[in-house]
Order: structure tokens, then sequence, then C-alpha cells
């Protein structure tokens, strides 16, 4: 009798101590498993190169006065990704030159359109690229300008930047500086386009660029098909946007083009100026295609790139702002939410 009592209470006891150990092994188990949360929002991958360090900073190009004031703007939902990657790449186009825009009063650049500002030397490029963000093409043409670790200025369509803002994101931690398009790339000086209209698309673009990227993009815009008229540069002023034509077109957009077309327009043009705003669309596969070796005939050819910044970021107005959001259909809550993702959400475990 106390024999067979002895087995059951040594029985018990084992059947204790196993759960006991099973119950701390998952409880150690569920503290080292991943915690992370999948946002559409969430940090783009890491760039991979910088412009070179050796770069110089031009003294600011001014414009005229302004004529009203721009509104403050709130908080960015997102805190902007920013890389510092040192180029690698000995024999690389890289970055001659930085100049930093005084858009005050809304002056314009590319001989186009705009005689006034004439800021390139002998020899000197700015590359630009229209309608981003687009899957594929987008980050082809970044990995082309790492790969040559140098920098263009790219005009963000707002729908666009709305769809893909992962794609913009990457586009501003590589170091590139990022304007706008408008929000449809609609034709601003269309016959049945109103002037309110033309500025609803103006501002929203800038809106949504700004929701995309987390922070306010730079106050450059450029005018879809070049297409604009004398109220609309003159209400750009008055926001103290820089106006962007070009020097040069690619005419990368022709259903004809091809990358060798490309690369032959944009080097036989250039040869004949001899520097110039380079006009390209990220939008287009082709240009991804063509601009390695784009980038390898202007190293060999002695140009050299001159990146655009900002003085100021631009100032986006709050209507505007409530507009974007209304479209995307997002939540009181999160419009209201300033918090920069890395604060919300934390990799405490990865593998």
């Amino acid at each position: 009798m106390r024999n067979a009592l002895g087995l059951m209470l040594a029985s018990v006891l084992a059947a204790v101590l196993i759960a006991g150990g099973w119950y701390f092994y998952s409880s150690r188990a569920d503290q080292g498993a991943p915690k992370t949360t999948d946002a559409r929002a969430a940090d783009p991958l890491p760039a991979k190169l910088a412009a070179k360090d050796d770069v110089e900073t031009t003294a600011a190009i001014a414009g005229k006065p302004a004529a009203v004031a721009a509104a403050p703007a709130p908080a960015p939902a997102v805190a902007p990704v920013q890389q510092t990657a040192t180029c690698t790449n000995p024999n690389a186009l890289g970055v001659s030159r930085v100049v930093e825009i005084d858009t005050t009063g809304g002056p314009g650049f590319g001989f186009e359109q705009f005689k006034q500002f004439d800021f390139l030397a002998d020899k000197e490029v700015v590359l630009t690229f229209d309608d981003s963000p687009w899957p594929h093409n987008t980050p082809a043409v970044l990995k082309a300008l790492a790969d040559e670790c140098t920098k263009g200025l790219f005009f963000s369509v707002g729908k666009h930047a709305t769809w893909h803002p992962e794609i913009l994101r990457q586009v501003l931690a590589q170091g590139h500086t990022v304007g706008t398009h408008t929000w449809s790339h609609v034709n601003l000086n269309g016959k049945k386009m109103t002037e309110q209209q033309a500025k609803d698309e103006i501002e929203k673009g800038f809106s949504a660029v700004k929701w995309a990227l987390g922070t306010n993009p730079s106050p450059f815009f450029r005018f879809p098909q070049l297409q604009q008229n004398p109220a609309l540069v003159s209400y750009l002023g008055s926001r103290n946007v820089g106006i962007f034509s070009t020097d040069l077109d690619s005419f990368d957009f022709r259903k004809e083009s091809t990358p060798d077309k490309i690369i032959s327009n944009v080097m036989t043009k250039l040869d004949k100026l001899g520097k110039g705003i380079v006009l390209m669309h990220d939008f287009q596969k082709r240009t991804g295609e063509a601009l390695p070796t784009l980038l390898a005939r202007l190293k060999a050819g002695g140009y050299k790139i001159v990146q655009i910044k900002a003085k100021t970021t631009f100032d986006s107005l709050p209507e505007y702002d409530e507009a974007v959001l209304k479209e995307l259909k997002v939540p009181a809550s999160n419009a209201t939410n300033a918090r920069p993702v890395s604060s919300v959400v934390q990799t405490v475990s990865q593998r």
C-alpha cells in the first residue's frame, strides 16, 4: 500500500517538473520572437552610395522679393530616412558642385523658358527626372545614379507619390532632391483649366509628396509639358517656389525613343550647348536602361554633375494636406499623429 502511494506521489512530482520546464522555455521563446509591424510607410532599403565628399557648395541664387508669405507646415507624420554612405567607386562621375537656391519670389531656371539665371559653368550638367516614383523604373534610375555616386533632381507627381511612397522615400534617402510636378500631371495651361483648378493641382501635388516623404519637399516645381502661363508663374512666386524648365530635352517619353536615341539626343545637344539642365523621366523604363551608358559618356566627355538643393523647404497649406488625407481615406487618428515611425515601431529582434 505504501509502495503504491509513493509511486503515485513520484508521478505527480515528475509531471509538475515537466510542466514548469515547458512553461519557462515557452516564455523565453516568446520574448525572443521578432516584434515588427509591416506598414506602407516603412523605412526604405538603405542607399548603397552617396555623393562624393569633395564637393563645392556655391553661394545661393536669389530671386525677386516674395509677395505673399507661405503658411507654416504641420509636423510630418513620418520621419524621413537619411543615409550618409560614402562613395566606394574611385572612378565615379560623382558630384563636382552643389548649388543652393534661394527660391524667394519664385526664380525660374532652364533657358528654354527662363533667361535670367545662367549659373552653370562650361561642361556642367544638372540631371532632372520627371513623373516619379514608379515601380522598377525609378529604382533602375536610382541604381545607375548610385553606381556613379552622383545626384539628380526629381519632380514627383502627387498621385504617383501616394501610390508608391516607399519608392519616393528611397529617392530622398539616397540624397537626391525632390520637388513636385502637380497632383495628376494635367496640363495647367489647358483651355478648360481654371486658375483655381490649376492652383489646386499645384498645392495638392506638394501636399501629396509631403505625405509620401514624411517631410516637406524642396520648393521646386516643373510644369507638365512645360506649359506655363503668367498667372501661375506669379502664383508660384507668391509661394516662394522655384520653377524649372530645361536647357535640353532627352525626348525619352516619345514612343519611338530607345536607350540609344536617348543617349544620342542628350550628348548631341550637350556637345552643342556645352552645358545644361537635362530633362528626363524616371517613369520611363528606357531611361533607366540608357542611364548607365549615358553617365559613362558624360564622364568620358569631361562633363561634371551639379547637384541642386534648396535653401529652405516648402510649407504646404493645411487645407491641401487634409484634402490628400481625405483622398487616401486616412483615419483622423492617423492624420493627427505626428510621431515618426521609428518612435512607434521598433524591431527588437531579427534573424
